[in-house]
């Protein structure tokens, strides 16, 4: 079976970022199509699974628990599940980037700033 999910109908609000659920199309997987601009990125927050994100354009700054770093076009990134992380985009190109979850259902528990700790305080 073939089954296709048209983008305009998986954006999230008013805003450019995707976000598809495989579970409702028989997928194993799920992902955000995240575009976003400089300063633009989700809270700190933690996944029970794996999460591979691929820089399609511009670029990021991501935080974790092991540290900092800013990721450009063509890299590719995995975070380990229960691993508490958040991303921004920097620069003047706009960030395009897939974040895959090793899930058939997006799982994301936003974390406050106590749970979040120091490394996160600054971002």
């Amino acid at each position: 079976m073939l089954v296709i999910a048209k983008e305009d109908d998986l954006r999230i609000g008013s805003g450019r970022t995707a976000r598809f659920e495989g579970e409702a199309y028989g997928s194993g997987i799920s992902f955000f199509h995240v575009h976003n601009t400089e300063g633009q990125g989700p809270g700190v927050h933690v996944h029970p699974y794996s999460e591979t994100w691929v820089v399609l354009a511009g670029s990021a700054l991501i935080r974790s628990a092991d540290g900092e770093a800013t990721v450009t076009e063509g890299d590719v990134v995995v975070v380990s599940a229960g691993t508490p992380h958040a991303f921004r985009a920097v620069g003047p190109e706009p960030l395009k980037m897939m974040c895959i979850h090793a899930s058939p259902r997006i799982q994301q528990e936003f974390l406050d700033d106590a749970e979040a700790g120091a490394t996160f305080r600054r971002f």
